[in-house]
């Protein structure tokens, strides 16, 4: 690695306990692989599934990620409420009201020292209404907070594919990457953007691969079946790792390659 080079990684979608624990489990496998400097993971499902608490966030903390982003889900637990503001490693969607607690990006020194930008944005296709354009607020947020920078990342929360790669084109060559998350199923279109921004539509997540999108299958078959609400409960076998490891020129602030990420974790 040369000593311009940054390495990043991004964890997908961490799935209540059974993610948790897989985080930790291959923590020190993904540290000395990829050696990154800094690590992001989008925990918004972190909590059994549904939002994340202060408890979960100081634990995934506490594993080495520097930075946690999150989503629709991230007021599902309430008593992320109040901590929110406490904790700028912390993000919640930038293009939500300035009236929520929180804030939606943020300017981090890495382990060696320099400064990346992330920024969490949530999509509006197929998702609830937002009243403000992740398009329009991207360009203002790099533009007013990320001078400085020597990368910056982008989170981008959103449903349809579409919107994901629309702001990836339109951000092509101001950014270092954008990640798309969500749906939490990893994709296979991880590539470097002509202007050297490097992108995924879906970084996955780390849940179990029998599962409904970490869900437990029956649950979720059953909700199909009947129509009827049903509790979301993580299925905990057969759990999958899935993130995106980039290496971004310091000098440029631009993508050099992008790797995606799978690690099986098999049950007897």
């Amino acid at each position: 690695m040369q000593d311009d080079d940054i390495n990043i990684l991004f964890i997908g979608d961490i799935i209540g306990k059974p993610g948790r624990l897989a985080v930790k489990s291959l923590m020190g496998e993904l540290i000395e692989k990829y050696k990154p400097e800094f690590i992001i993971a989008n925990g918004e499902n972190s909590a059994h599934g549904m939002g994340i608490t202060p408890e979960i966030a100081g634990f995934l903390f506490g594993l080495g990620i520097d930075v946690i982003t999150t989503g629709n889900h991230i007021w599902d637990q309430k008593t992320i409420i109040p901590y929110i503001n406490t904790q700028p490693r912390l993000l919640r969607p930038a293009n939500y009201s300035s009236l929520t607690p929180g804030k939606g990006y943020g300017v981090y020194n890495s382990k060696l020292g320099r400064h990346i930008a992330v920024i969490n944005l949530e999509g509006r296709v197929f998702m609830k209404g937002l009243s403000e354009s992740p398009f329009n607020l991207a360009k203002d947020i790099i533009r007013k907070e990320c001078g400085e920078s020597d990368a910056v990342i982008i989170d981008f929360h959103a449903e349809a594919t579409s919107e994901k790669e629309a702001l990836a084109l339109y951000l092509d060559g101001e950014i270092s990457a954008l990640f798309g998350t969500h749906t939490h199923v990893q994709t296979n279109d991880d590539i470097i953007l002509p202007k050297g921004t490097s992108y995924i539509s879906d970084v996955g997540m780390v849940g179990s691969k029998y599962s409904v999108l970490g869900t437990d299958k029956d649950i979720a078959i059953k909700r199909y079946l009947t129509g009827m609400p049903e509790k979301f409960v993580p299925e905990e076998k057969n759990i999958v790792l899935n993130a995106v490891s980039i290496t971004v020129d310091k000098n440029t602030k631009l993508s050099k390659n992008i790797q995606k990420i799978r690690i099986d974790i098999n049950d007897n």
